[in-house]
């Protein structure tokens, strides 16, 4: 029965949500194709107004990191309609723009309203699923974003390449900004409030759902308020603070090679086009990764080693790319790091909420980890300028620097986590000596000894530890 409710949620939640996020990147990174496809001339991009609009999306989305917290104070659905609502309105509306200001302030707006989607979708997927189920889940959302990056370039070719009356770069924002408008009405009616509200479940599966959240916290009611004590724990918590940097080291790549990488590809001597098209196999090896490594450390319950691998892995692809000169050995780089960058992001994100002890902590845990891993991008979308082509060895090797030191910060986190393990396996007893306690307390028929007093397993008592 429990298997059959966790099903239901990964087909009536899972596929939404991506399918949101998907078309929130679309919506967000299009630009990078519109550029090439006649915007630049114009809207006259000259010097660096183009990169000032790729900052100005991440100045918002770090002001309103905060609407993270909506999901638990508004029932989801409706705020899930209303973020989704307003960004598809504003990407929409930017094929009517006719100067470089007018961009400015509808990519402000974009990102303020994308701020209240994607950065707590996580979040969302920890009232529905448990500890060491939620990391594969949060993976296959988080994996939209190289899926979109995938087809973006031939979906934005397939777009471009007619002749119609108007810009085909004002085609393209049309094209890709109406669906998302209609998507909100989507999400307003099938986006469940809580497992045990959710329409699709039977009355039992409905009681096995409310029975997982007693598992998990002690109790359902889950939506409604937070705690303000819980907060401020959070930011006295160091581990809060280290994936936030991490996050921010990550973030630095991840908002540059999407945006940058069909004009990278080009000055590799590429057309338009093919550079448009060979975006896509990069990005498809991602998607795969990002899936398949949130996987592995659900199963194994250890996520940093997978984040050790994966951001070595990413900052090597930089280094050859800050490096060579060989288109072959440069496009190989392209691969090795997008393979780790967007699978690093999806563990980052997880990690947080395995190791906060509340509900309110892993919100503010998701607050405090996109209000200094959005700080990345800030830089990141200014370490390309045109000047530096076609090689851009600064902007490839302060990405291979950041990429590096968020495998120096996995290490330190993991160790203070194994610390902090041991420590409550002295005040507690091992799970393993818990667990033979409980079995003793049975045996004996003393249904209170060995308890965990009501706390759930992802709260913070007896049986709780973190996942390294």
């Amino acid at each position: 029965m429990e298997r059959r409710v966790v099903r239901k949620f990964d087909r009536h939640i899972i596929p939404l949500v991506m399918a949101l996020y998907l078309l929130a990147f679309l919506d967000r990174s299009n630009i990078g194709n519109a550029r090439i496809a006649g915007m630049s001339t114009d809207l006259n991009l000259t010097g660096d107004k183009y990169d000032w609009l790729l900052t100005i999306f991440y100045i918002p989305y770090i002001i309103f990191e905060f609407l993270a917290m909506m999901w638990k104070i508004v029932p989801p659905h409706m705020w899930c309609a209303f973020v989704v609502f307003g960004w598809g309105l504003v990407s929409t509306l930017q094929a009517s723009v006719h100067s470089w200001g007018g961009e400015m302030t509808l990519r402000f707006f974009m990102g303020a309203t994308e701020a209240g989607y994607g950065p707590g979708i996580p979040y969302l997927l920890s009232f529905f699923y448990l500890r060491h189920e939620v990391g594969f889940r949060c993976g296959i959302f988080l994996a939209a974003a190289p899926l979109a990056n995938t087809f973006a370039g031939a979906l934005a070719y397939g777009i471009t390449s007619g002749h119609s009356a108007i810009a085909n770069w004002r085609v393209l924002f049309l094209v890709e900004g109406l669906p998302t408008i209609v998507m909100a009405a989507v999400a307003f009616f099938f986006l469940p409030d809580s497992p045990e509200k959710a329409r699709f479940l039977t009355e039992d599966e409905k009681r096995v759902a409310k029975a997982r959240g007693v598992s998990q916290v002690g109790s359902t009611e889950r939506i409604g308020g937070i705690v303000w004590s819980d907060i401020g724990a959070v930011l006295l918590d160091p581990k809060a603070w280290f994936t936030g940097l991490m996050y921010f080291s990550c973030n630095v790549s991840f908002s540059s090679l999407p945006v940058f990488l069909p004009t990278i590809l080009k000055e590799m001597g590429f057309s338009s086009v093919n550079a448009q098209g060979l975006t896509a196999p990069p990005f498809f090896v991602s998607f795969l990764l990002t899936v398949g490594t949130t996987y592995i450390a659900d199963r194994t319950q250890q996520r940093g080693y997978v984040l050790m691998v994966l951001t070595v892995v990413g900052g090597i692809g930089y280094v050859i790319l800050a490096t060579a000169h060989n288109v072959g050995a440069r496009y190989f780089g392209v691969f090795l790091a997008a393979a780790g960058i967007f699978p690093a992001i999806a563990n980052i994100l997880p990690w947080v909420l395995n190791n906060q002890g509340s509900d309110t902590r892993r919100g503010a845990g998701i607050v405090l980890l996109n209000l200094i891993g959005q700080c990345g991008p800030l830089l990141g979308t200014r370490l390309y300028p045109s000047n530096e082509g076609p090689f851009y060895v600064k902007g490839q090797a302060v990405c291979a620097a950041f990429m590096f030191f968020t495998t120096l910060l996995v290490i330190s986190l993991r160790t203070l986590l194994v610390w902090e393990n041991r420590k409550l396996d002295r005040q507690f007893g091992t799970l393993e000596e818990q667990r033979a306690a409980t079995e003793m307390a049975v045996r004996n028929e003393d249904s209170k000894a060995g308890a965990d007093e009501g706390a759930g397993l992802e709260n913070y008592g007896p049986s709780f530890r973190y996942v390294l």
